[in-house]
């Protein structure tokens, strides 16, 4: 999977090599990696060790060290699981456990799964029952992933996921919803309770930050239902009115009462949109076509004010960028935003994606 921090992780400043304040050992561990054969990541498996034996030393308490130890068990399991997947888009599906097959919010995401897999995209859930294994069940167990949660009740996996290889049990909340926003290209949320709510707004407010990648965000609701409706009017009445978050913040979801919608706004994201990642303060949008000079001057135009400085400006692939070599072949648009709004960010890309390109 692509850095799901849109570029933040490659930006980071190198470091001097981590070292355990005994040359003795700092050798030992040299030779341990060389032997293990870890490829071009060796100074990042070294840098773990070392900090893994700091924490040793520091005699840490015994839970604390279960922790960081089966944190990394189930990040090192999951990522292994994904990998095998990582040309196939995918989205996420977030909703109630408790949602009945009669209900139309059941159908819904059982329907809009279903279409999305026949469009390419695997689909992610909790792996439980109710919208989750109503998506799972459109998606079909081919194409779908399950992380699931390990409860003090019993907590079944739904019977579309279950057994498979694809099903990851997840020890820590953190971990499985590291995984889902690390893993997925698309979110859509269904009505639900409590683990919706908190789902729904960390994805929002790791957006709004710039702490991951801008994604599409669709909240999806029955024909004739008010429950994204009944939010949004919190939204704004309580949250916006009181300077709590800004109207920008509003452009990353989408409300919608009809699935086609929703995929349509999926779709649509990723229509001249590949990716994007930080060099320094510069971003760099990478297109699969370039834009036309008219488009350009539009673009430049429409969108000055989250400029810090200079312009718009297409170019090729920049040096930083080399340690991505699958990527170098795109098209790029590069400019210096603020980073204190990423609503205006969001509108952008929809700009990119409806401009005049060179292969129209």
């Amino acid at each position: 999977m692509a850095d799901f921090t849109g570029g933040a992780i490659h930006a980071l400043p190198s470091r001097p090599r981590s070292s355990t304040g005994h040359p003795e050992t700092d050798a030992l561990i040299e030779k341990l990696v060389s032997e293990w054969d870890c490829g071009t990541s060796e100074d990042l498996i070294r840098e773990m060790i070392v900090t893994a034996l700091k924490m040793g030393h520091d005699n840490l308490a015994v839970a604390d060290l279960k922790l960081f130890s089966r944190s990394l068990k189930e990040l090192r399991y999951s990522a292994r699981v994904f990998a095998p997947y990582a040309q196939f888009k995918k989205v996420v599906v977030f909703g109630s456990a408790r949602t009945k097959p009669d209900n139309p919010a059941f159908s819904a995401a059982e329907n809009f799964a279903h279409k999305m897999q026949e469009l390419g995209y695997m689909i992610i859930t909790g792996g439980g029952d109710g919208i989750m294994g109503a998506a799972q069940r459109g998606a079909g167990r081919a194409h779908s992933f399950g992380l699931n949660i390990r409860l003090p009740f019993e907590q079944h996996a739904n019977e579309t996921i279950e057994g498979d290889p694809k099903l990851i049990n997840f020890n820590y909340f953190f971990t499985r919803k590291l995984n889902f926003l690390k893993e997925t290209h698309a979110v859509a949320l269904f009505p639900g309770g409590f683990g919706t709510m908190d789902e729904g707004f960390e994805v929002l407010t790791l957006i709004q930050t710039g702490k991951a990648r801008i994604i599409p965000v669709v909240l999806i609701d029955q024909p004739g239902g008010r429950y994204w409706e009944t939010w949004f009017s919190f939204m704004g009445d309580y949250l916006l009115k009181q300077g709590l978050v800004s109207e920008s913040d509003f452009d990353l979801f989408k409300i919608t009462h009809d699935i086609d919608v929703a995929i349509a706004e999926i779709l649509k994201f990723y229509k001249n949109f590949h990716s994007y990642r930080w060099v320094g303060r510069r971003m760099v949008i990478r297109l699969h076509s370039r834009l036309t000079q008219a488009a350009m001057a539009d673009i430049n135009k429409r969108f000055a004010d989250i400029l810090q400085n200079g312009s718009f400006v297409q170019s090729n692939a920049l040096p930083e960028e080399q340690n991505q070599p699958d990527l170098l072949q795109l098209p790029r648009l590069v400019f210096t935003p603020h980073r204190t709004s990423f609503g205006p960010l969001r509108r952008l890309i929809d700009a990119l994606n409806e401009a005049e390109t060179e292969q129209n």
